[in-house]
């Protein structure tokens, strides 16, 4: 959780100013835009992309550099 203001440490009876009202709205809304970006069509078929990649991936042997000759 982000630092600075904490809804739940305020005093009882304290009055919330209208700029940090909004500021608490638009860091809700910013968060849950994350989420819903990974709900917007195709990227089903990106997830499955990188699925295939990282499969891929796995199966193939790990490639060794070869050491040049030493000076």
């Amino acid at each position: 959780m982000a630092e600075g203001f904490d809804e739940g440490r305020r005093e009882p009876g304290a009055e919330i100013d209208a700029r940090e009202v909004a500021r608490i709205r638009r860091r809700d809304r910013d968060a849950d835009a994350e989420a819903r970006a990974l709900l917007r069509p195709g990227m089903g078929k990106v997830f499955k992309q990188i699925q295939d990649a990282q499969a891929k991936a796995a199966n193939e042997p790990v490639k060794r550099r070869r050491r040049g000759p030493r000076a």
